[in-house]
């Protein structure tokens, strides 16, 4: 039996770094180095202050780091050392060339695969863990293949993650499923072995993809095309808990819009056009969800935002992480800002930086991207972006916006006082928070006690719909 001592991991973000420090905290007898090109993440990974938070990841890093757990630059040798090699790169949306805004770019996934077989010898173990088109891991045994030496024998296995942000280190720790993909039965067997007791499916390596690509596909459909009474109780995967199924001003992060936007593109060249039209119109609809509700932000301020204050509690894609790729957040401040509203934008977790950057990039900012420091703030306490406000809009579910003192925020705000909740997060204080004075505005319930407005019907909406008139 093909015993593993020693693991290289490359790349060192979202998949990588938490899998292979739960990895390593699992299995002290196993050596696991985490190697990224990028020298600033692997400093942050071997310093105090990780470049992404997961809850409970500090713990396990600092438990094993400097043991069996190692963050490095040096690529080449660890992949001549490893016996096993996990590809966890980033596979990035094209924003070039045939496929652009579609496919996915796969030139990361390519170059590990060349830098591997250049650099190893003897046996090893490739496993493909990105989150990648249906065949990728078949394009890596071809170019194993074609570059093969006597002395090398490249075994390819497909390991498809399952995890869900701000609850990674739980799902590795006690994982729903486990997916490996291969053709070697030799390695299936091993790998059925290995994970004994767990909830272990063994597949052929093409269609281990497959699976992961249907679950991500169909839970992202739901999201879209959901309302609240058919979200009550909804489950459609463990990986998911119930409570996600909420009407909310659109998903994000980086593999939902990602992974349908390649199946849209993959549709197209199969000539499916029905079939992509359904799959783009999940896309439009999550971004019409996101103008929509900026769209009612403006019409309840009177119509107007130019020179307000308005204050943005939230702006990674959701709770418990830090992560911001793909978040409703960005978007929504884009479209207040296009109106001149002044944002002031608080997040526990998300760096200023990362805010200023996701929120200065070409397709937020046009050609002004200097009207970010002029019409956005970050701050580091949720009171004072509250502080003389117009409007307090919820973005993401952080768990303590529940108990922040309302009565306090109202009364520094300004007066009529609104609260757009787009998570959902304070259904259970509409009542108390109706008796401090506050209007509420949230997405799929309606709220009965409303502060009368009047907004003017000659504005248009952002590309609503047309009306359908009613037949005689």
């Amino acid at each position: 039996m093909f015993q593993i001592k020693k693991i290289c991991c490359i790349g060192a973000g979202y998949v990588g770094g938490p899998t292979c420090s739960v990895i390593a905290s699992m299995c002290p007898e196993i050596t696991v180095t985490v190697v990224d090109v990028n020298e600033s993440r692997i400093k942050a990974w071997n310093s105090d202050t990780l470049p992404i938070y997961e809850p409970g990841l500090n713990e396990v890093v600092l438990s094993c780091r400097g043991k069996n757990l190692f963050f490095s630059t040096d690529i080449d040798s660890a992949i001549k050392e490893a016996d096993l090699v996990f590809i966890s790169v980033n596979t990035p949306t094209k924003t070039y060339g045939m496929g652009k805004g579609r496919a996915a770019d796969l030139k990361f996934i390519e170059a590990c695969a060349r830098r591997i077989v250049e650099m190893s010898d003897g046996y090893k173990i490739v496993t493909e863990k990105s989150t990648v088109p249906v065949r990728a891991a078949e394009s890596i045994r071809r170019i194993f293949d074609a570059n093969t030496k006597p002395s090398l024998n490249l075994q390819v296995l497909s390991n498809p993650e399952f995890l869900a942000e701000g609850t990674a280190v739980k799902d590795l720790k006690d994982p729903d499923r486990v997916l490996i993909g291969g053709d070697e039965t030799s390695l299936r067997d091993m790998a059925s072995q290995y994970g004994k007791g767990r909830n272990i499916s063994v597949t052929r390596l093409r269609y281990s993809a497959n699976h992961n690509a249907l679950d991500s596909r169909s839970i992202t459909a739901h999201l879209t095309f959901q309302n609240d009474e058919l979200c009550k109780n909804r489950r459609v995967s463990e990986r998911w808990p119930s409570v996600v199924f909420v009407s909310v001003s659109g998903f994000g992060g980086s593999c939902f819009q990602k992974d349908v936007l390649n199946l849209v593109y993959l549709c197209e060249a199969l000539n499916l056009p029905e079939v992509a039209s359904y799959w783009q119109q999940v896309i439009d609809m999550n971004e019409y969800q996101r103008k929509r509700f900026a769209c009612r932000i403006i019409d309840c301020l009177f119509n107007t935002v130019t020179g307000k204050k308005i204050a943005l509690l939230g702006f990674s894609f959701k709770k418990d992480t830090g992560d911001t790729r793909e978040s409703s957040s960005i978007y929504i401040s884009k479209y207040l800002m296009d109106e001149g509203a002044k944002l002031h934008i608080y997040d526990p977790k998300v760096l200023k930086e990362q805010i200023i950057q996701d929120l200065s990039q070409p397709s937020i900012s046009g050609d002004n991207p200097e009207r970010v420091s002029d019409l956005v703030t970050v701050t580091s306490d949720p009171y004072e972006a509250c502080e003389s406000a117009h409007a307090l809009v919820i973005c993401t579910e952080w768990d303590m916006f529940k108990d922040l003192d309302y009565e306090k925020i109202y009364h520094k705000m300004l007066k009529p006082a609104f609260i757009f909740d787009g998570r959902r997060v304070l259904d259970h204080l509409h009542p108390q928070l109706q008796n401090f004075g506050f209007q509420i505005e949230t997405i799929g319930k309606k709220v009965t006690t409303r502060i009368p407005f009047t907004p003017s019907g000659g504005v248009p909406r952002i590309n609503e719909p047309p009306i359908k008139k009613s037949k005689a």
